[in-house]
């Protein structure tokens, strides 16, 4: 008898079955031939599949559907190109050694280059090219230059110049350089601010949001006009539309002030910039007169005034009453003076009590002096003319004094008047040549002043009123 889970095998040549300790023996040898012949099959099949043309089945439409394997399909492995093009690509490596030399005073650019082992040889041939000659010539501290090298020998040199222009020079595979002036243009955009006076203008104006430079500007164009020290009051205000510079969408300077109103001890007082047809600008109020005046009343970026015009004043050296006939201006020895007007100089000497002194002789029989100071401009001697905002010399306290301090006189016919109260004669107003197009410019300018002060106003007049 078979036991109940015996395995059941089929006699293949009878058809009856069998146990399967009862398999015959040649059972093993079709096994073994199956094997072999199953590969040889499958190789004449797809031999002769690539002479035919594949015919696809038609299936009848009550055909049972068909398993299909859900295994994944083999993973394919890519090329070594393609693969490489999907993983981040490496930074390329520079061709040559980049250095950044930086002037500082009393820098030339022929110890600038034997200090880092550049070719002077190079130098000398690139400063003869003729757009390099005066960017390399008109270098100041602070100035940077761009040198790719290989081992000393240039091959790339880039200056900027300004922010609208670049310097490159280039050394070709023969070994001759060229250089070039590259345009970098620069887009002008307009910005608007308001200020109210809290304290010093320089804090109200920062607190307004604008720079130092915009704030000097500013206090420059109404400087004719407003003592920025003596005159100005808390709730004195301003308003300033000026001018940004922005080159590949980024600010890179703060530009000109092109409309600007200074409101005083209730006085307004306006500028708008104007540009004449040969190139140089200058501020007017709205009805064309110059908003500089012949003369500025304070000479020097001072900290304080000293002492004032006074023909009274006790002499603090001699203990004495001595007439003061000028105005003193206390400043930090070496603070630059500048020549309150166009004129000559007439006097340029060492005195007793004036110490190093210097005389303008201006126009309308006035002269104006400047004494004790520290050092004389260089290049600068009698008989030379003098630009009004030219530097003649720096503060000090040379002859007999007590501290560094600027004293500064104004005298009209030889008459001693005091400097910062004298009605100072106006400077030119728009020529009549260019009247029509002074208009035809400023008319925008105030007209966008006028909209930003109406703006300004109204939302003070919308803001809440403190408790």
């Amino acid at each position: 008898m078979r036991g109940k889970n015996s395995p059941i095998r089929h006699d293949y040549s009878s058809g009856s079955a069998l146990p399967d300790s009862s398999r015959p023996s040649f059972q093993k040898y079709f096994w073994f031939a199956a094997g072999l012949g199953l590969p040889m099959l499958v190789v004449w099949f797809g031999t002769s599949l690539r002479d035919k043309p594949i015919e696809t089945p038609v299936v009848a439409a009550d055909a049972a559907p068909q398993m299909v394997s859900a295994e994944p399909a083999p993973q394919v492995m890519q090329p070594a190109a393609v693969t490489s093009a999907l993983a981040d690509p490496e930074p390329p490596v520079p061709a040559f050694d980049a250095l950044k030399l930086t002037i500082k005073s009393g820098d030339t650019l022929d110890q600038l280059f034997r200090r880092n082992q550049l070719s002077v040889a190079d130098l000398m041939t690139i400063a003869t090219l003729d757009s390099a000659k005066e960017p390399l010539r008109m270098l100041r501290p602070g100035d940077e230059l761009m040198i790719e090298h290989d081992e000393g020998r240039v091959m790339r040199l880039t200056r900027h110049i300004g922010i609208q222009q670049t310097l490159q020079v280039t050394r070709d595979d023969a070994g001759q350089f060229a250089a070039s002036l590259e345009e970098r243009p620069v887009e002008y955009r307009q910005v608007r601010r308001h200020g109210v006076i809290t304290d010093s203008l320089f804090v109200s104006a920062a607190a307004a949001n604008l720079s130092d430079k915009v704030i000097m500007n500013l206090a420059g164009i109404f400087a004719w006009d407003i003592d920025f020290v003596y005159d100005i009051r808390v709730g004195d205000e301003f308003y300033v539309i000026y001018e940004e510079l922005w080159q590949d969408g980024q600010r890179v300077d703060d530009g000109e002030i092109v409309a600007a109103e200074f409101v005083n001890q209730g006085e307004s007082f306006k500028a708008l910039r104007y540009v004449k047809p040969d190139g140089r600008s200058d501020y007017f109020d709205d009805s064309g007169r110059s908003v500089r005046k012949a003369f500025v009343r304070a000479p020097v970026d001072f900290r304080r005034i000293s002492s004032e015009f006074n023909p009274n004043r006790r002499h603090p050296v001699l203990n004495t009453i001595r007439a003061h006939r000028g105005v003193d201006y206390a400043a930090k020895t070496g603070t630059p003076i500048m020549a309150a007007g166009d004129g000559k100089i007439i006097t340029r000497e060492r005195q007793r009590g004036y110490g190093n002194v210097v005389v303008l002789q201006h126009g309308g029989n006035i002269t104006t002096l400047y004494a004790h100071m520290n050092a004389f401009r260089r290049g600068q001697k009698v008989g030379s003319r003098i630009k009004q905002g030219q530097i003649i010399g720096y503060v000090g306290a040379t002859g007999l004094v007590t501290g560094a301090h600027l004293h500064y006189e104004y005298r009209i016919n030889g008459v001693h008047r005091n400097p910062r109260t004298v009605n100072l004669p106006e400077a030119e107003p728009i020529a009549d040549a260019y009247r029509e197009d002074f208009d035809k410019v400023t008319a925008p300018l105030l007209a966008a002043l006028e909209d930003f002060k109406r703006l300004k106003l109204a939302e003070s007049e919308r803001a809440p009123t403190a408790l």
